[in-house]
């Protein structure tokens, strides 16, 4: 297949933050691509990415010729690293303390969740190749996408308690979902996974070759593809089976699941915190770097993040984005999430100040307050036809 096959459906007046094309198959049928590109931010998600993916995905989902979608990053360090944090953090110093009044805030939240959505509920077979780092918000875009591909250089997290934040993007309902336990301390932490525990637990479904985007689109391009949806999602696991590599040996999430569970999968989060903090001098350097990176992260997101992944656990996907979005808006109307990026990206001390700034200090009563709807009484909620 030469280039000169392959239909550029981007625009040209500008480089794009997302690049569209198509990928013509043997049979007439066509594979949609999709390409993050900002790779000099490590593929950061940005308001109008959001809303150009989620027109496009739209576009694709209505198109008979578009018989499955590939999602990835540009670059190869990251397929996407997370959110834009620099406007998230002017937007918050232009409403200070008013989560309803940042305008940016809510329509970020709303059309990135929506796109999320749409991905979880999307009718058509979408790979998303996680390969490097997918982290935040990159979780959320990969989460939902029928095949999740690993590769060796995957690096997966959700480390929104060093910033001040907590596990969104349907973070808190991924991880209600793993085994009690090891959810809480991956929301605690921030602990970074490879291939092997994102397999091990069902965060990703295939591990392939670094380097094998370009063949897996090429194999894709050569099938004759069935017209019924299932039996293209059964075609993209016949493919993607090709291109297996051979799983990796566990890793340390897996390896050290059952103290973990023991410390985490607890009702009083001061004892799952004290069984944590314990951890700072534990002889694998991962466990160290995971109860180390809890200790200096926010205690208020901490207390949040441990209170909304229980919660999760019993909520509908929709319910969970609905409550995700109420406490991402509280968050912004909160010091700490303002404050984490300051320390991590604009001045760049890396010397957070929490606020609240011990465990203790960010109660069970003082965390309820990120539960509170901040628009006018008697509003519908942004997300309620989800």
């Amino acid at each position: 297949m030469s280039t000169t096959d392959i239909v550029d459906v981007s625009q040209e007046t500008e480089p794009d933050p997302v690049l569209f094309r198509e990928v013509p198959t043997q049979d007439g049928k066509r594979i949609g691509m999709a390409t993050l590109n900002r790779p000099d931010t490590l593929n950061g998600l940005s308001l109008p990415m959001c809303r150009l993916l989620d027109e496009r995905l739209h576009a694709w989902q209505n198109d008979d010729r578009i018989v499955a979608v590939v999602l990835h990053g540009a670059g190869d360090k990251a397929f996407c690293a997370g959110g834009d944090l620099h406007a998230l953090y002017q937007s918050m110093l232009d409403s200070p303390r008013d989560a309803w009044a940042n305008l940016h805030a809510r329509s970020f939240f709303e059309i990135e969740y929506r796109l999320d959505y749409r991905i979880h509920r999307y009718p058509k077979p979408m790979i998303c190749w996680g390969s490097g780092i997918v982290m935040g918000g990159g979780v959320g875009l990969m989460l939902g996408a029928s095949h999740r591909v690993v590769t060796s250089s995957t690096r997966f997290a959700m480390p929104e308690v060093t910033i001040g934040l907590f596990p969104d993007v349907a973070g808190t309902w991924m991880l209600g979902r793993l085994p009690r336990g090891i959810g809480e301390f991956l929301a605690l932490t921030g602990a970074q996974l490879g291939a092997a525990d994102c397999l091990h637990y069902g965060l990703a479904d295939h591990y392939c070759a670094v380097d094998g985007l370009d063949t897996l689109v090429a194999t894709l391009a050569a099938q004759k593809w069935p017209t019924d949806p299932d039996e293209q999602a059964a075609l993209l696991d016949t493919v993607l089976d090709g291109l297996q590599l051979a799983v990796p040996d566990p890793g340390p999430l897996q390896t050290h699941a059952a103290d973990i569970r023991r410390a985490c999968s607890r009702a009083d989060f001061m004892q799952a915190a004290t069984a944590l903090a314990a951890w700072k001098r534990h002889p694998d350097p991962w466990m160290a770097r995971a109860a180390t990176n809890f200790l200096a992260g926010a205690p208020g997101s901490a207390r949040l993040g441990y209170m909304l992944v229980n919660r999760a656990r019993h909520l509908s996907l929709a319910d969970a984005f609905r409550m995700e979005y109420v406490a991402a808006l509280q968050c912004c109307a909160e010091p700490d999430f303002r404050e984490g990026i300051r320390a991590l990206l604009i001045d760049k001390d890396k010397k957070p100040r929490w606020y609240p700034a011990t465990f203790e200090q960010a109660s069970a009563s003082w965390v309820r307050r990120f539960l509170v709807h901040p628009w006018p009484a008697g509003q519908e909620h942004p997300l309620a036809d989800l």
